[in-house]
């Protein structure tokens, strides 16, 4: 439950959870659960029979995960579609003081000796011009926030750049429509020893992975509770993390936001099943304060690990192709090979080939599923205990005008349900009697 806010029970079991502004965060209908993020953020969740889970935004991008085994281990192969790319992803179920975690896996991995390279410094820093990021609007954006190292040390602050680079680009692309319109106001940009504490935990994550492949991780599955979270919040050691998608946490001054490549740095051991204490490092200035301690959960922390390290593992494989260009050193010969595909990669169940559809179909679905529970809040109906009405300030309060940027829920909310819905996929056109509202990434961009 948000700090102040207020929850709503119906008579058929759908149940919503509101901020103290009355504003939904949590919203459980036809077996789905939804929530609200920062930004605009939505996430939608659904359990299919079989343990297959479905994971849907406000776009339509997400995944769809089927569980399967090899050598008596369990696995997931998450079929992912984000921006009109479809990839694959696999993770070790994995549970932590009674927490539910999927632990990345990777599909592929490198020769020791490449690892090394990637992990060493390199003899002579080098300056590095091949990122291209000149004119591309998300640098154009964020750039005022992030800019890149002026030389590179070693592979790990190459990586970092991009790690970061990758985040930021992933989430302007996402909320492109939006953020192009938008006004950047970030505070102070990332600070450079921020930046070097995120190299420093990126080496240890090479050395992890490292440690697996040396291992024989190829062909014996990895060890979820070694390679995961669990092992990063016993070890006594600092960590970092880098935000992937926002979160809304409570911090040492009330709740606050978390978005996309914020830094946070744990230290000190976490209990199993308790939600670690962070300290933010680096924040876009709207977010939570730098300084600020926050509360995250441990599973969202797992999500965190598993960008970096997928994040990471693509780096890797740019970094391999381009050793020995544009300044960046040559790798010495046993270091090029290619990669190795892990054993449980090669047998994995095949990507859905509907995930697109899937997805579309499944945040349609919330749409108007959210819908209804919110306007039998506003209409008043039972509460927690089933039997009185539920407080008027639980529900919503409408916005009585319509207006450009507004989103889908604020106008539904004014107009109420439309007669048809044109959905072509990141636009959509809401059909009312003698008047049409067109979204562009669920925001209104024309009413006529």
């Amino acid at each position: 439950m948000p700090p102040g806010g207020h929850e709503f029970h119906s008579a058929n079991g759908n149940h919503a959870t509101f901020g103290r502004d009355g504003h939904p965060r949590d919203v459980h209908a036809r077996g789905m659960d939804i929530h609200h993020g920062p930004g605009g953020q939505r996430t939608i969740i659904r359990e299919r029979p079989g343990g297959v889970r479905v994971v849907s935004n406000r776009y339509g991008h997400g995944y769809i995960g089927h569980p399967y085994e090899y050598r008596g281990a369990r696995f997931v192969n998450r079929t992912y579609y984000v921006n009109g790319v479809v990839y694959s992803r696999f993770y070790r179920p994995y549970t932590w003081g009674g927490v539910a975690l999927d632990v990345y896996a990777p599909g592929l991995y490198y020769r020791p000796a490449f690892y090394g390279w990637a992990y060493n410094p390199w003899v002579t820093p080098i300056a590095y011009g091949g990122w291209g990021w000149a004119g591309n609007p998300w640098y154009g954006y964020y750039g005022a926030w992030f800019t890149p190292y002026p030389v590179y040390a070693g592979p790990a602050y190459w990586l970092t750049d991009y790690l970061v680079s990758q985040t930021l680009a992933a989430a302007y692309q996402e909320r492109a429509a939006e953020l192009a319109a938008a006004q950047a106001n970030f505070g102070a940009p990332m600070p450079p020893d921020v930046k070097n504490l995120v190299a420093e935990e990126v080496r240890r994550q090479l050395a992890l992975e490292n440690a697996e492949a040396s291992g024989g991780a190829a062909q014996n599955p990895p060890d979820p509770g070694s390679s995961g979270i669990a092992r990063m919040l016993t070890d006594n050691q600092p960590h970092i993390f880098v935000a992937a998608n926002g979160l809304d946490v409570t911090s040492s001054n009330g709740e606050c936001f978390v978005t996309e490549g914020d830094v946070l740095q744990l230290r000190g051991v976490v209990a199993p099943g308790q939600p670690a204490n962070l300290t933010v490092m680096a924040s876009k200035g709207q977010d939570c304060a730098r300084g600020s301690l926050v509360q995250v959960q441990v599973s969202d922390l797992q999500d965190m690990q598993n960008h970096m390290r997928e994040t990471l593992d693509q780096g890797l494989s740019d970094l391999q192709k381009k050793q020995g260009q544009g300044g960046i050193p040559a790798a010495p010969a046993t270091a090029v090979a290619a990669p190795q595909q892990t054993a449980y990669a090669a047998i994995a169940p095949p990507p859905d080939p509907n995930v697109k559809t899937e997805l579309a179909s499944q945040t349609k679905e919330a749409d108007q599923a959210e819908q209804e529970v919110l306007h039998e809040a506003s209409a008043g109906g039972p509460s927690a205990d089933g039997g009185s009405p539920a407080p008027a300030a639980a529900a919503p309060a409408p916005t009585k005008k319509i207006a450009i940027g507004q989103s889908v829920d604020e106008v539904t909310g004014i107009m109420g349900q439309p007669k048809d819905v044109v959905d072509m996929g990141a636009k959509q056109i809401y059909v009312y009697d003698g008047m049409k509202f067109t979204f562009v990434n669920g925001k209104l961009t024309e009413a006529k």
